[in-house]
């Protein structure tokens, strides 16, 4: 076990990041460096950073700044910014007790302990506002993958009386030169689209109150050198690992400070500390890329992918049965979707909506988690047997959070679902929501979900969450619970895992609306959206691997027309778009002729060959400079193999549309060049054809002059791609 040694002032290091932190007191630690490697600096220096990092003296707010005493020297924020402090900005910990008292704590550092490590390290420190009763501690880590995360624990030690805690966050400073904001937006089917802003003085707040993420959500908080990309400039970005309630901040104040924070966000009343009573806030990860939003995403893929939980066989291919049948659920039409799944080379077959008592619609039947004895009358087991049978994993889609007030569950129980008080809140979609901080709810719910997958050999399970938590409280009284809920889901998902190992779970909330590192704590992948028309999948893909490693992100071809845009795509778009994800269909092929099944079974071969190293590989994204021609693709670790894909998400500027780079390469080796078909085939690929993209390849070309100098751009339509595999020689 590492040593814990005292520091007046630590300084961790791991995978070229620095994390300097001063822990003299009597104030809370402060971050002095968060960035570059500093390579290795002994004790005077380390003080010395401290001391010429100091804020200096300024002048106050007197008509005579040059007057005696009209001098001031700014506040330093410390992990928690306090208000108690001086700080100006958004405070860390907002809370207050009966009468308004206790609301601008000002806590002193008792113990601050450093673990070091080969590679990073941890920091513990306790701290106590003895005047307001309050007792805080921080934990925070330096990760071998250079990932900072850290967070918060609050404890009420009045003896007798509550405190109401309204916020708690803490923040990370980030210096001059991050000048330009980053995060993301999106709605339903458009999740994850990039928005800038200068980060000017002034607060930017992303809040979100839908008990979930969102399809909004900004999934990333990103500071950064003016105009940087996936290759160039510095970022130093935040995400928070919460699938509630949350809030991330940025802060750049009159002084030049300047701060990224978040945390969750409890509703009003909802967080009151019993005397004796703690809370803890969620992990906040933090993370720095020296060279553009590539580094940073190596970061949080490293990091997962290091987890002992993480899954490690191979990503099975996915047939999921919605936009096949919807809700039309007729056993000899999904076992022949079964039949041919199996001989495209389907590994995992999903039944979704439908399958339950009244489900003919989606107004009706959730929460009645037995098996529609009008439809399935021999129950599921012709359907799983006929899967299993085939050699396939059956998976199943349940909601477990919601329910529809046409179901004898809400008839029975209205006193289960999630309301205010007084009143049921509006109708979402038909639906409400569960309260799983109800006992009974809750073991209703655990009760029926281990039955089904006591009585069926179930191996997955897709689940849903369509409907936001509005007006979320408990009863009788109403007091909000989203915080509860939120936790309530996490445990149900640990429970059911338990109780079956091997069982995979998959975080689906109307499609991307749950998208966070604590939820793939307790499931297996995310569904990246509602919408898999592959022109917006590509964007959507794109933007959810900044933070996640595709392998749990859930990627599927669809059907030629688009279910949610009415776009038209030729196949190789549609899987050439799905595959670098958790590849599966989404498609009825019962209704697809004999060769676009030929051509799908290609592309799932293709797929199996190419997952080693599409998921254990490390993403690249070019910056192109024509914002219609995208270039995105996987290096192996020992960079030997590398897959590419040229997309025009538009229409190129010009024609010949010029030049494009493949980064990630090894600079010293010999590459071999091989369009993967049906890249030579494709419309557009016949005429004014580069000599590289041919069907025997080409070779011979070092990975310094791909990266450097680049290849032409065969001709491309828009909405088409090109697929290029790169083999050391």
């Amino acid at each position: 076990m590492a040593p814990v040694v005292p520091k007046s002032i630590a300084h961790l290091r791991a995978a070229g990041v620095s994390l300097v932190l001063d822990l003299r007191g009597p104030r809370l630690p402060r971050v002095l460096h968060w960035g570059a490697d500093l390579g290795p600096l002994g004790e005077d220096e380390l003080a010395a950073l401290a001391e010429y990092g100091a804020l200096p003296e300024s002048p106050g707010d007197s008509d005579d700044p040059m007057k005696p005493g009209n001098w001031n020297i700014p506040p330093a924020v410390g992990l928690l910014a306090e208000h108690g402090a001086g700080w100006q900005g958004y405070p860390g910990l907002l809370g207050h007790r009966a009468g308004g008292s206790d609301w601008s704590p000002l806590f002193t550092t008792e113990t601050a302990e450093v673990t070091e490590a080969a590679e990073g390290g941890t920091v513990r420190v306790t701290a106590v506002d003895r005047t307001a009763a309050l007792r805080l501690g921080i934990e925070l880590e330096l990760t071998p993958e250079g990932l900072v995360r850290t967070r918060a624990t609050v404890r009420n030690d009045d003896p007798e009386r509550d405190y109401a805690l309204d916020a708690l966050g803490l923040a990370l400073p980030v210096p001059a030169e991050a000048a330009e904001l980053f995060d993301l937006t999106g709605r339903w089917i458009h999740e994850r689209s990039p928005q800038r802003q200068p980060f000017n003085v002034g607060s930017w707040v992303r809040e979100t109150r839908r008990g979930r993420p969102g399809h909004d959500a900004p999934l990333l908080l990103a500071a950064g050198t003016p105009g940087f990309g996936f290759r160039h400039g510095e970022v130093w970005a935040l995400h928070l690992a919460w699938s509630g309630n949350h809030r991330l901040w940025a802060d750049r104040l009159p002084t030049g400070q300047a701060v990224l924070g978040g945390g969750d966000l409890p509703m009003p009343g909802e967080t009151t500390l019993a005397p004796g009573e703690e809370y803890t806030a969620p992990w906040l990860y933090a993370a720095y890329g020296a060279t553009g939003f590539d580094s940073v995403s190596a970061r949080f893929h490293d990091h997962l992918r290091a987890r002992p939980h993480h899954p490690t066989k191979p990503r099975p291919v996915v047939l999921n049965t919605w936009e096949a049948v919807y809700f039309d659920h007729d056993l000899a039409k999904l076992t022949r979707l079964a039949d041919l799944g199996a001989e495209v080379g389907v590994e995992r077959y999903v039944l979704d909506d439908g399958w339950f008592r009244g489900r003919r619609h989606d107004g009706a039947g959730l929460g009645d988690w037995y098996v529609d004895e009008t439809v399935w009358p021999d129950g599921l087991h012709p359907l799983v047997d006929h899967v299993r049978g085939l050699g396939l994993e059956f998976g199943l889609w349940v909601e477990p959070e919601m329910v529809n007030p046409n179901s004898d569950l809400a008839r029975a129980h209205p006193e289960w679902i999630l309301a205010t008080g007084g009143r049921l809140p509006g109708e979402l979609r038909g639906q409400q929501v569960l309260d799983l901080t109800h006992p009974g709810a809750y073991a209703y719910i655990r009760e029926r979900l281990l039955a089904l997958l006591g009585e069926y050999q179930i191996g997955y399970l897709k689940w849903d969450h369509n409907r936001e938590l509005a007006d979320a409280g408990h009863s009788p009284h109403g007091r909000a619970a989203v915080r509860g809920q939120t936790l309530a889901v996490y445990r149900l998902m640990d429970e059911l895992r338990a109780a079956h190992p091997g069982l995979e779970i998959e975080s689906c909330s109307g499609g991307g609306a749950r998208v966070d590192l604590e939820v793939l704590e307790h499931s297996d992948r995310v569904w990246g959206s509602d919408c898999i028309d592959a022109l917006e999948r590509q964007g959507i893909n794109r933007w959810t691997q900044a933070l996640l490693p595709p392998e749990l992100i859930g990627s599927h071809v669809g059907a030629a027309r688009s279910h949610t845009t009415s776009r038209t795509h030729d196949l190789a778009f549609r899987a050439g778009t799905a595959l670098f994800g958790h590849f599966g269909i989404e498609w009825d092929l019962t209704g697809a002729d004999e060769l676009d099944r030929l051509d799908l079974a290609r592309w799932v071969a293709h797929y199996k060959r190419l997952r080693g190293l599409l998921h254990g590989g490390r993403i690249v994204r070019a910056d192109h400079p024509d914002p219609a021609l995208w270039v995105h693709g996987v290096v192996a670790p020992d960079r030997a193999e590398a897959l590419f894909a040229l997309v025009a998400v538009g229409t190129p500027e010009t024609t010949p549309h010029g030049r494009f780079r493949l980064p990630g390469l090894d600079p010293d080796a010999r590459y071999r060049l091989e369009v993967l078909p049906p890249g030579v085939e494709a419309p557009g690929l016949g005429r004014g054809r580069p000599a590289w993209c041919t069907e025997e390849g080409a070779g011979g070309l070092p990975g310094a002059v791909l990266e450097r100098t680049g290849l032409q751009l065969p001709f491309l339509h828009p909405e088409q791609l090109v697929l290029l595999h790169l083999t050391r020689e």
